[in-house]
């Protein structure tokens, strides 16, 4: 993790959220219910492609544990781990806040989530492994080129024998990544 952090450290005066850009995220995902849920922690790169109604795609990578929500103590039961692509649409603004050298924005955006899941000690009636696919309306807020906080609740499905849908809830961290400048 020490590493990974080392790598994306560069010099904050060069980040930009613009065409072609990059960022990296960071966040906290659930799915919601009673019974048998997961719950862990999302880390991932952003690709802003501003095609069409696509404005930015992700690579993320998720790791976390299955929780017995109606349980008081013990409730923890294996582990899991997945990988996913997204696809985010453009935030359509609500409000904008602050001064006009650094406005922070209010807007909601649309992402589909598809995830590979692999699991260990699974509770599950989907077994070990299972694809499942989110659509995730959200809250973002923060300055359009900078730093964002977005808040996620939707519905995904685990995509399996059987296949059922669950609530899904993630807070997640985006900044941008810097760009070096070209040297002659």
């Amino acid at each position: 993790m020490f590493a990974l952090l080392g790598c994306l450290s560069t010099p904050l005066a060069a980040q930009s959220a613009g065409a072609g850009g990059s960022a990296w995220s960071l966040g906290l995902a659930a799915t919601l219910g009673g019974g048998w849920q997961i719950e862990g922690a999302d880390v991932g790169i952003v690709k802003f492609v501003h095609g069409g109604p696509v404005q930015a795609l992700g690579l993320d990578a998720r790791i976390g544990s299955f929780i017995d929500e109606g349980a008081i103590i013990g409730g923890t039961k294996g582990f899991v781990a997945a990988l996913g692509v997204s696809a985010r649409s453009g935030r359509l603004t609500i409000a904008e806040m602050g001064p006009e050298n650094n406005t922070s924005i209010l807007g909601i955006d649309l992402t589909l989530d598809l995830m590979g899941y692999l699991g260990s000690n699974s509770p599950l009636p989907q077994g070990g492994s299972w694809a499942a696919v989110s659509l995730l309306p959200g809250l973002r807020f923060g300055n359009a080129g900078g730093g964002q906080w977005s808040l996620v609740l939707g519905p995904t499905a685990f995509l399996g024998h059987p296949t059922d849908v669950h609530g899904f809830l993630g807070i997640r961290f985006e900044s941008p990544l810097a760009r070096r400048e070209r040297r002659p």
